[in-house]
């Protein structure tokens, strides 16, 4: 089978794997040997790319060229390309393409791979003037086949468009990590510390972690204890709010982490905390049941559908909740280690391997 990858979110990255671009490595990577699959990329040589017999790999170096000049050529290359490779099935990396057109054009069946509905729930924040939404919404509207990576994104998709439910199917992402990776001499906080990895602005909910972190460090015991964030700088504001807080010592900013470094400040961390309002898979917490600790998260979206009865759960809304957690873990450590080996064991139920052959499944049943 021929299926052509527009790999539009390859663009977005030179090397670093985002997450939708792991995603497409592990399923293009697992895809039977039957398959010639074929992947536009604006990735560099030396950036991560999935690993398959038949792969043919389709760079466009766009360095060193005027701007204007440059769209334009792509454009018609990528559109040259996938007229050229004569698909059977097509499967767009994002909702847009690197050809700049709509996904109508193709001349096969299409699948969508839709990992959240974050630009309708929160349009507000993340799409006010609904532009992503309604390149989404073409895309929806023009694939034979929708694959979601939760049943909660599959109902809020189905809340949107009721009349595609024949069209619809969930494939559960999954985690390379484990404590296999660890990196043994990665440094990390010699304090206690909870871990928070990954964005914080908006529905991420990070401010209210830390109003619930301030409570648990106003408590003598813990007025050591560490907040550990991995992820981009804090900018200026943020810095203000921790300093207003009273937190400028208790948290401090890992910056950006290798997977072997990740995976050492899970597996040594009190517990992962994940507060966020909303999530259409969530693989942190994933991760860090992986790799040997204790999760916190949020009661809502599909971030029960990952964690199941293995982590503490609480009302994302309510601080209260959120410090009875954090306490709780703290003065429980027999309960922690049974909710670490709940966690090992739930995160068993989620794989590649797994995910790669429903989404086979899938491709075959359009041909």
């Amino acid at each position: 089978m021929k299926i052509f990858y527009d790999g539009l979110i390859y663009a977005a990255y030179s090397k670093q794997s985002g997450g939708i671009s792991r995603y497409f490595d592990n399923l293009i990577s697992r895809l039977p040997e039957d398959f010639y699959p074929g992947l536009t990329t604006g990735r560099e040589k030396t950036g991560s790319h999935p690993i398959h017999p038949h792969l043919e790999l389709y760079r466009f170096d766009l360095r060193f060229r005027p701007g204007r000049i440059c769209n334009w050529v792509r454009k018609e290359y990528f559109q040259y390309l996938s007229e050229k490779y004569k698909p059977q099935l097509a499967h767009p990396t994002y909702y847009s393409l690197l050809t700049g057109r709509r996904i109508e054009s193709y001349q096969c069946p299409v699948v969508i791979t839709v990992h959240d509905m974050i630009h309708e729930i929160f349009a507000d924040y993340m799409d006010p003037n609904g532009e992503q939404a309604e390149i989404k919404r073409n895309a929806i509207l023009a694939a034979q086949a929708i694959l979601c990576n939760s049943e909660n994104t599959k109902r809020d998709l189905l809340n949107q468009y009721p009349a595609l439910e024949n069209r619809v199917s969930v494939t559960y992402l999954a985690t390379e990590f484990s404590e296999d990776n660890i990196d043994v001499n990665a440094s990390v906080p010699t304090q206690p510390y909870f871990l928070y990895v990954g964005a914080r602005g908006t529905y991420k909910n990070f401010d209210q972690l830390l109003l619930a972190f301030q409570k648990v460090t106003a408590k003598p015991k813990y007025a050591d204890l560490l907040l550990c964030v991995v992820g981009s700088p804090f900018e200026n504001q943020e810095k203000e709010r921790l300093e207003f807080l009273g937190l400028s010592k208790n948290v401090v900013h890992y910056g950006r982490a290798t997977d072997g470094q990740l995976a050492k400040l899970y597996n040594q961390s009190i517990a992962f905390v994940y507060p966020s309002l909303y999530e259409g898979f969530g693989i942190p917490p994933l991760e860090a049941m992986a790799c040997g600790t204790a999760v916190i998260g949020s009661n809502v979206s599909s971030i029960p559908e990952v964690v199941g009865d293995a982590g503490l759960l609480f009302d994302p809304k309510s601080m209260d909740q959120l410090v009875d957690q954090l306490l709780y873990v703290l003065e429980n450590p027999i309960k922690r280690d049974s909710l670490i080996q709940k966690g090992k064991k739930q995160c068993k139920k989620f794989s590649w391997d797994k995910t790669a052959q429903q989404t086979v499944e899938t491709y075959r049943s359009l041909l």
